[in-house]
């Protein structure tokens, strides 16, 4: 999913208009736009969602998402798309003012009132605190100095992402889970990494001296230096971090120190508002604090004394939190915790007290060959606690053993081996040992979701992994349960119910792409309600991902009498430019071909000026991208270009994006056709087609393919006797070149074959997927049987794509500029009266 906007509406301490003043729903207010806050508010949605209306503020630029993940984007493994849990379509779904970028500062409770950091008050009949943690940060000398970060949160990361471009030496400060995800970020990112832990043993919280000293020897392998009992004394640097000093006078070279050294309860604003406050904020069993009408949630409470900085005990919070307030009593008792993690792509796994001592007994089971490492605390034949490294498929039964206190005194010489061997299954059947947990017992601890409501959600329809993970969310996060929810799903579904079950386009439906569009085709619908009702939607307005996808389809399947519905598409493709991470706009207009004249340049120039764009980029589509841009003057913006000849270059959508060309034989003296002026003509002709994903072509002059032809979704290289036509390719991530269609003579077939191309592509590739994807699914074989083979049913795709074109080429720039969807260029924050 795209970016979707950082800012929305503000609800203000008292009514504006009318509709607000009949409002008698009381006003929660939520302090905190985590994980926390927002899984606080999903749980009274799930109980009431009429009782509140919901106002969350929030200290940084984004929606809400999943900290957790913040180690897979610095890795480079995800993106911060990828870790988003509720985009800005949730808020709305829900009627909820998100204020992103604007802290909180100030509680009166007097007035039940809060006032933000940019001077916003804003009163609430209920506040909710949600603030997390802090970071702690040792007070050594030059722990000020810039290039000293912490890691909790985007900022952080894409200060470690700017560092980590420069290459370099880095240092991380702790040798818990954070710091060693950074260093193996940065690490993957090309620095030379560091770690210095005060401590003996690695994560020593979460791991006994065996299973630290494999973890470290595990990451010195990867290239990583780890130096424990290292006591740090300074941060050395003349103006910017140069070193660090330990206590024994060794130096470490560093431009990058990352303190990762632990996280204290953020409870200044409770402090300063007079509520209760010991280590944490004090909540009672329904995390109410010392005032009725304000509760806690999250790292930042204190409950019976006990301060947690895992997952799972924020869901057991969360959930009594949502019942206290629709009047349910389920009250909160603590949590016993375990800790199942995948640190720098190593699996670790503890839960209880692994201290041993006196009266308890070791069971421990070592393959160095294998690098497993497992052991089970007993005391009184039960377990108390357990630690295993490089194998945690056993994690969940050793803690469901745990917390029930079962008396394992009859499997005690197996217990070691495994659920499945201890059960009596031996190794004949690994599903033995996930068909005897427990319902409650916990599958998924980034979501807290247990066993038991994985195989419910599986019973209402969740006929897929990815069905699962929509739904109920298990295997969603970190991915270390996904074998675990697959083996559910075979064994409540049979094997053959799983691999019989269609990829579904979401959890809204039990159809898969393929099926909802050859619906829409045969039953001739025309409007997503009517899909939604026909097909038996389970929601009643679809969600972000099958809205946008069916008003594709319905595009595509009637062009002309279809009406494109915005509120169905990302905000970029509504806005008609793409969001930056600040809340601004780049614009790109539309070259032909790559070729600019002296008007169209000054045009950009004069825009750049009169608009105080920060800055000008030359994209990799040889195009001119301009950033900068406020929401409320791009209607203005986009009118000078538009007086100029420009219009939209639709960087923002699914559809064409650039045509690349060199200059060809009018230049080149390697030139064998026309490139440029064949470029010019795909691009003009191809422009608006709205498309699955983002479309991109070039056209090389020669075999030489400056152009980068072989690396685009259609791409054109001339030679001598005409022209090579080329299908399938990606520059992006998982680079792929492409395949060669056919040869042909003329620019003329070279049009013809590619409109037809791109319409088979249109017709039934499915939304979201690129021409590399498409063409690995159904085959080369299939796209030249219809394309090239076919001549009555290519002559067919390229007339319905010219068709379709007649009814595309319309510039949303131009129709925005004429009053169009005024409303959406509205300033997005508005302020409290």
């Amino acid at each position: 999913m795209e970016f979707l906007e950082a800012t929305v509406t503000l609800a203000d301490a008292g009514p504006t208009d009318a509709a607000s003043a009949a409002e008698t729903r009381q006003h929660l207010v939520v302090i905190g736009n985590g994980m926390a806050g927002c899984r606080a508010v999903e749980e009274l949605l799930a109980r009431d969602g009429t009782r509140f209306r919901v106002t969350i503020f929030g200290a940084e630029p984004h929606v809400n998402y999943n900290r957790i993940m913040l180690s897979p984007v610095l890795a480079g493994e995800k993106t911060f798309q990828d870790i988003v849990i509720n985009d800005h379509d949730w808020y709305a779904r829900h009627g909820i003012a998100l204020v992103a970028g604007d802290p909180v500062v100030a509680i009166d409770r007097a007035a039940r009132t809060v006032t933000t950091k940019s001077g916003r008050v804003t009163g609430y009949d209920r506040l909710l605190i949600a603030t997390g943690s802090d970071p702690f940060i040792i007070p050594v000398p030059g722990h000020d100095l810039p290039g000293v970060i912490s890691f909790r949160d985007m900022a952080d990361v894409d200060a470690m992402l700017a560092a980590a471009g420069e290459g370099g030496d880095a240092v991380v400060i702790g040798g818990g889970l954070l710091g060693l995800e950074a260093a193996h970020g940065l690490s993957l990112r090309g620095m030379k990494v560091t770690v210095l832990h005060l401590m003996p043993t690695l994560m020593e919280r979460q791991l006994d001296e065996a299973a630290g000293w494999l973890l470290k020897s595990a990451l010195e392998a990867r290239g990583q230096t780890i130096l424990t009992g290292a006591d740090t004394a300074a941060i050395l640097g003349d103006g910017k971090v140069e070193g660090v000093q330990l206590k024994d006078g060794r130096v470490i070279p560093a431009k990058l120190v990352v303190m990762a050294v632990g996280i204290r309860p953020s409870v200044t604003l409770a402090r300063e508002a007079g509520l209760a406050v010991g280590r944490g904020i004090q909540v009672d069993d329904h995390m109410v604090t010392s005032d009725a009408s304000v509760l806690a949630v999250g790292e930042c409470v204190e409950h019976d004394g006990q301060c947690y900085g895992l997952v799972a005990p924020l869901w057991d919070m969360c959930r009594s939190l949502a019942d206290g307030l629709v009047a349910r009593d389920n009250p909160y008792r603590g949590s016993v915790t375990s800790t199942k993690l995948k640190v720098a792509g190593l699996d670790v796994f503890s839960a209880g007290d692994f201290s041993g001592g006196e009266g308890c007994e070791d069971i421990v089971l070592r393959d160095a060959a294998r690098g497993i490492y497992k052991r089970v605390v007993l005391q009184d034949d039960r377990v108390i606690g357990a630690v295993l490294f490089g194998d945690t498929s056993d994690g969940g039964w050793y803690f469901d053993l745990l917390k029930k206190g079962e008396d394992v005194a009859p499997i005690r010489d197996v217990l070691i081996y495994g659920q499945a061997f201890a059960s009596g299954g031996g190794l004949a059947d690994p599903k033995a040992a996930v068909a005897a947990l427990s319902d409650g017992a916990e599958i998924c601890g980034c979501n807290g979701v247990s066993k038991g409501q994985v195989v419910a959600t599986i019973n209402d329809g969740a006929r897929s992994l990815d069905a699962v993970r929509s739904t109920c969310k298990a295997s969603a996060s970190c991915g270390s349960c996904t074998g675990i929810v697959e083996q559910l799903l075979a064994l409540t579904l049979g094997e053959d119910g799983v691999q019989a079950a269609p990829k579904t386009m979401c959890k809204c439906t039990s159809y898969g792409h393929d099926e909802v569009r050859r619906a829409i085709v045969e039953q001739r619908m025309k409007a997503i309600p009517e899909v939604m009702q026909t097909l038996h939607w389970s929601t009643p307005d679809g969600c972000s991902s099958c809205r946008p996808a069916l008003n594709y389809y319905l595009l595509c399947a009637l062009p002309g009498d279809y009406v494109d519905d915005q509120q169905s598409r990302f905000v970029n493709e509504r806005l008609h430019a793409n969001i930056q991470k600040d809340g601004t706009y780049s614009v790109v207009p539309r070259m032909w071909g790559g070729v600019t004249t002296p008007t169209e340049l000054r045009a950009i120039a004069d825009v750049v000026e009169k608009y105080n764009a920060p800055m000008v980029k030359v994209t990799g589509g040889q195009r001119l991208d301009i950033f900068g841009i406020r929401k409320e003057d791009l209607p203005a913006v986009w009118a000078d270009l538009n007086a100029a000849g420009m219009v939209s270059g639709h960087a923002y959508a699914k559809a064409l994006r650039t045509v690349k060309t060199c200059v060809g034989s009018e230049w080149c003296r390697f030139g064998t056709q026309d490139s440029t002026g064949l470029g010019i003509r795909l691009e003009r002709g191809f422009w608006g087609s709205w498309m699955p994903h983002k479309f991109k072509m070039a056209v090389s002059g020669c075999p030489r393919n400056c152009a980068e032809a072989t690396i685009k979704d259609f791409g054109v290289v001339c030679v001598d006797s005409g022209y090579e036509l080329h299908v399938g390719g990606n520059g992006g991530i998982h680079v792929r070149a492409t395949d060669l269609l056919v040869k042909v003579a003329t620019e003329e077939e070279a049009m013809h074959v590619a409109a037809a191309f791109v319409q088979l592509y249109r017709e039934e590739a499915r939304y979201l997927e690129r021409t590399a994807p498409w063409i690995e699914r159904v085959g080369l074989a299939y796209v030249k049987a219809r394309v090239v083979e076919d001549e009555a049913g290519r002559d067919a795709l390229a007339a319905r794509f010219w068709h379709s074109q007649s009814f595309s080429q319309d510039d949303p720039w131009a129709e925005r500029v004429a009053g169009a969807d005024a409303g959406l260029h509205q300033p997005l924050l508005t302020a409290a009266e």
